[in-house]
């Protein structure tokens, strides 16, 4: 089976080194990508980029937008990126700066919002020069939903029924609603569901090592929270496979993926829909 990993993360954060050596139990170097990537087939990834300017600082309020990828000195091959946004360095400079990695690469799959994190809802202004690039260029907004993974978020920004407000007023702009906007995910999947341009990615449902993801797999209550909403929502033309790595290993993840997902959709759930919205040749 083909698969796109439309939601894992390459940057050096703290808070990711130290969930891989004491959660997830992943290596988390571009070897350990590297490895678990092959072993599972993955024909692309998506990167969510992101840096901080000290280690543990992130959210980062003084990380410089653009943000991209700093794990190692370059990202793999078959790996695209979604340019992180930080809305309290965006200014003419980093929107120039944003707009000519747009331009000039082809590895930029879309831009990052981190709601929630970043304290602004996905309708603020502040990011209305960040949504007009992205429509101009016709790459996604992929926005953080649900739980975050830092006690300095607030979660009220990041409620998946924030996105309805931002899909209404820019029809044209496609968005994606992270993580499936857990816990929140029945209002995810109507968000996404009612608006035409807005999808779901299932990534970061699970945080642990392959025992603990394995283990949860095996839990109906746990599969039934995630595929009641999926089902109601009708569409699995709107969701789209992501890991969240080094949050949960790849396989493990996948494995769980499978056991939410029916089986006749798996090709666009894991494939199709990413290759399309992300244009992945």
């Amino acid at each position: 089976m083909k698969i796109i990993d439309a939601h894992m993360h390459f940057s050096d954060i703290g808070a990711f080194a130290e969930c891989a050596e004491h959660r997830s139990l992943v290596d988390y170097t571009e070897s350990g990508w590297t490895t678990e990537a092959e072993a599972s087939e993955i024909e692309c990834s998506v990167c969510m980029g992101l840096t901080e300017s000290v280690p543990g600082a992130f959210p980062d309020a003084d990380a410089r937008t653009p943000m991209t990828a700093d794990l190692a000195e370059n990202i793999p091959q078959n790996m695209l990126i979604c340019i992180g946004i930080n809305p309290h360095t965006t200014d003419n400079r980093s929107l120039c700066e944003t707009e000519e990695l747009i331009a000039q690469k082809n590895s930029v799959a879309g831009l990052k919002i981190y709601a929630g994190y970043y304290r602004f809802p996905p309708a603020d202004p502040v990011y209305d020069p960040v949504y007009r690039l992205a429509e101009k260029y016709n790459i996604p907004v992929v926005i953080h939903t649900g739980e975050t993974f830092s006690e300095r978020g607030l979660l009220k920004y990041a409620h998946p029924l924030l996105v309805d407000e931002l899909a209404v007023a820019r029809p044209d702009l496609k968005i994606v609603v992270c993580h499936m906007g857990a816990p929140w995910v029945f209002d995810a999947c109507e968000t996404a569901g009612k608006n035409k341009n807005v999808y779901v990615d299932i990534s970061g449902l699970l945080v642990g090592s392959a025992a603990y993801v394995a283990a949860m797999s095996n839990e109906r209550l746990i599969l039934d929270r995630y595929a009641q909403p999926l089902v109601m929502m009708d569409n699995y033309y709107k969701v789209i496979f992501g890991t969240d790595w080094p949050l949960a290993p790849v396989a493990a993840y996948i494995d769980f993926c499978r056991k939410i997902i029916p089986p006749d959709s798996y090709e666009y759930v894991f494939y199709k829909n990413a290759a399309a919205l992300y244009r992945v040749e």
